[in-house]
């Protein structure tokens, strides 16, 4: 059970409404009507909990579980505890996420402006926002109804924010364009200088680029703590719809982001750079300039990617290879060690 100190829980539910909510099938009994509390991990739930299984490592933990009903594939429906209630679904995991949102639906913005905010006489609030104290905002920028401005963050001149947006505290937004239902925690730095320098010598040294883009983000998009993206240098930054980054990603100048993709913590995508439409980049990967990684392309964690990638690739390693190579580089290699070994008369482990 979440911590009710910090969560406020939803419910019960029935179960024929939990099958509606997760748009699943219920097999082990005919009582539609049993009501359930809350969600719960599968070693923990007890009869009143909902609790799934989508990663084959936890069949173990499901196949003793007490939860009282469990969202599962139906490939798995076999490994269930005798007399389970499950709720059977070809999604297990999108089907759980809607059901625990069910549970702990996010609490609605309640209208406010704080009298500790700095708000330019020029800009322009919707309906229903909510800002907190120590806000700036300033000339001429908009904030659509129902946005949501935490306290201490900065909204720079000229921004345009959405509707039904949340800003976290302490977040920097300048010299963006930003579209509807956005997330942005804490800690976020949106549309600061790009890397833009001019190499040089003595006496004169490096000589600044003067950084004349935008940052251009589109709807749904959510960006998590201390990530920092850098507006353009004369083309725009553009992140599109539906795509979530984690946190501490760096996103440089001019780089362009599709719909839907997903961008794990400590990335580093340099300027330029072109990401597809639904393309998952793994955590502490890193991208060269003026690349193209296409649409559907996966990336694994700490690869270096330093030329373009196809569409619907899987690249591991630094420098990124595709992933089968490189496995079977990593065989050969193991190959090798263990023959050195032998003939060295050493024992293998």
């Amino acid at each position: 059970m979440a911590d009710p100190v910090f969560f406020n829980r939803a419910g019960p539910f029935s179960l024929l409404q939990l099958a509606e909510i997760a748009k699943a099938k219920i097999s082990g009994t005919d009582n539609h009507e049993e009501l359930f509390e809350d969600v719960a991990p599968l070693d923990t739930a007890s009869a009143r909990d909902v609790s799934f299984l989508d990663n084959k490592k936890y069949i173990d933990a499901f196949s003793k579980t007490n939860a009282g009903v469990c969202i599962v594939h139906p490939d798995l429906e076999s490994r269930a505890p005798k007399g389970a209630v499950l709720l059977v679904t070809e999604k297990p995991y999108q089907a759980y996420a809607k059901v625990a949102q069910a549970f702990y639906p996010d609490q609605p913005c309640k209208a406010q402006i704080s009298t500790n905010a700095s708000i330019d006489k020029t800009a322009t609030l919707g309906k229903g926002c909510r800002v907190d104290d120590g806000v700036f905002v300033g000339a001429g920028a908009t904030i659509g109804d129902g946005s949501h401005i935490g306290h201490g963050s900065f909204i720079g001149s000229g921004v345009k924010l959405g509707s039904g947006c949340v800003v976290g505290h302490n977040v920097t937004i300048q010299y963006a364009i930003v579209g509807n239902g956005c997330t942005f925690h804490p800690g976020v730095r949106i549309g600061q200088d790009g890397f833009g320098f001019a190499p040089g010598s003595p006496p004169e040294g490096h000589i600044k680029v003067p950084q004349l883009g935008r940052v251009l983000i589109g709807d749904m998009v959510e960006i998590g703590s201390n990530t920092t993206i850098d507006r353009g240098a004369g083309p725009d930054t553009k992140i599109g719809d539906g795509t979530k980054i984690d946190n501490l990603v760096q996103i440089g100048h001019n780089v362009e982001i599709g719909m839907g993709c997903f961008i794990a913590g400590l990335v580093g995508i340099s300027g330029s750079t072109k990401i597809g439409n639904f393309v998952m980049l793994g955590g502490q990967s890193g991208y060269a300039g003026h690349i193209k990684v296409g649409d559907g392309a996966q990336i694994a964690a700490q690869s270096g990617v330093m030329r373009d990638v196809d569409p619907g690739s899987r690249l591991v390693g630094a420098p990124a290879i595709p992933d089968r190579e490189f496995f079977r580089q990593v065989a050969a290699l193991s190959r090798l060690a263990k023959s050195k070994n032998i003939k060295k008369g050493k024992p293998e482990n």
